[in-house]
């Protein structure tokens, strides 16, 4: 097997210095829908099993709205999105995926998001922690980043620190732990990237798991997997990568 590549991140000089000496012995990332973890930050995760990382996904919304067919039925769409997240953890090397079972629109940054977030980050107790980035809100003229993915996004940011290192916080929730470092996608601030090079072909193959959004993806699919990889590969000195940016917390 090809050893994983490493994390890298992109200085003022544009010099490549590593992010992390190794692959994290354990990796949570936290997404709003079913196929986010996938188009946000696939490949990352699939070179990070690769090397030996239990990779765990949150899933927080059901994916009940993911469709502009007003004649789909939300709860067999949920349960069809779950299926095909099954699929595509198999082909990222995903250990296991946590659902919190809240409907698309309806996710709140609450007391009892955060606590459920704490909960999880004490139980599985992840080296990293990969999320999106709240703060990136409008890209370009063309798209608004989806509220669930904001309200995701700052939940997580603050389930990770102070709430999960700190006793005083969701005392129940089990014994307290600290998360070494987040890493932020969907950023408009990039400051690390990840050679996916080694999982390209595995983040398309997860990605054409789910059928109820993309369709039969194909070729088409695969081709529009390469060029946004290029894209951020180009900041990396890679053929392929993933942008994110990261906070260092220990």
């Amino acid at each position: 097997m090809e050893s994983a590549p490493r994390a890298g991140s992109l200085g003022a000089a544009g010099a490549s210095t590593p992010a992390l000496d190794e692959v994290p012995a354990k990796a949570l990332a936290v997404y709003a829908h079913p196929d986010d973890p996938d188009v946000s930050c696939g490949g990352t995760l699939a070179v990070w099993a690769a090397g030996g990382t239990e990779v765990h996904v949150c899933v927080c919304c059901d994916g009940d709205k993911g469709s502009l067919d007003s004649k789909v039925d939300g709860k067999q769409l949920a349960a069809l999105r779950r299926r095909e997240v099954a699929l595509a953890g198999r082909e990222l090397g995903v250990a296991a995926h946590h659902w919190l079972g809240y409907r698309d629109g309806e996710v709140e940054d609450s007391p009892e998001l955060r606590g459920r977030l704490v909960s999880l980050l004490r139980q599985v107790r992840p080296e990293v922690v990969v999320a999106p980035d709240p703060t990136a809100v409008f890209f370009g003229q063309n798209y608004i980043n989806h509220r669930d993915h904001r309200v995701v996004g700052w939940a997580a940011i603050d389930a990770v620190l102070p709430a999960a290192a700190n006793p005083h916080y969701f005392p129940a929730a089990g014994p307290i732990f600290q998360v070494g470092a987040l890493y932020l996608s969907g950023t408009l601030e990039p400051d690390t990237w990840v050679d996916i090079t080694a999982a390209i072909d595995k983040k398309a193959a997860a990605l054409a798991c789910h059928t109820s959004q993309l369709g039969e993806g194909g070729e088409w699919l695969r081709s529009v997997v390469r060029r946004q990889a290029e894209e951020a590969g180009e900041a990396a000195g890679a053929r392929y990568a993933e942008a994110f940016r990261k906070v260092v917390l220990q």
